[in-house]
């Protein structure tokens, strides 16, 4: 009996199951992220952005990431991540990032900051998002 083709069956259940898409969990109304008004570039191009953030709970590692645009809705440049304590209490997050040169100037920004979980659901980390904030915000030079 060959096990080729059990093994493409299950392969093709796998590849569904990673393209299927995973219905967001609720958030708890509770949790929260929020981002400063106003970003830093500094002259090698490092970028800053900060906020606060709150969340309870959570079975594995918690992160706060951030992005931001600037000239193009489709082109964002990820800003750094930073580990989150999950205790209910609200605390401040700072992310720091260094995008290709001259990619981001001083002036009106777009930032998404996400809080979100890696839970190790059925053994595999999947994202649980907790929180999402989406502003427009001030870059400034350092």
């Amino acid at each position: 009996m060959s096990m080729r083709p059990a093994l493409g069956a299950a392969a093709g259940a796998a590849l569904f199951l990673l393209a299927a898409p995973v219905a967001p969990a609720t958030a708890d109304p509770y949790e929260t992220v929020t981002v400063h008004p106003v970003g830093r570039i500094a002259d090698d191009g490092t970028v800053t952005l900060s906020g606060t953030y709150r969340c309870t709970g959570g079975t594995g590692p918690v992160f706060v990431s951030s992005s931001v645009g600037q000239d193009s809705p489709s082109v964002r440049h990820g800003i750094g991540g930073t580990r989150a304590l999950c205790d209910g209490l609200e605390h401040p997050w700072e992310n720091t990032g260094k995008p290709s040169p001259g990619a981001l100037k001083p002036g009106q920004a777009r930032v998404e900051a996400t809080l979100m979980e890696l839970s190790p659901d059925a053994g595999i980390p999947l994202p649980r998002f907790h929180a999402v904030q989406r502003q427009d915000i001030t870059l400034t030079e350092d």
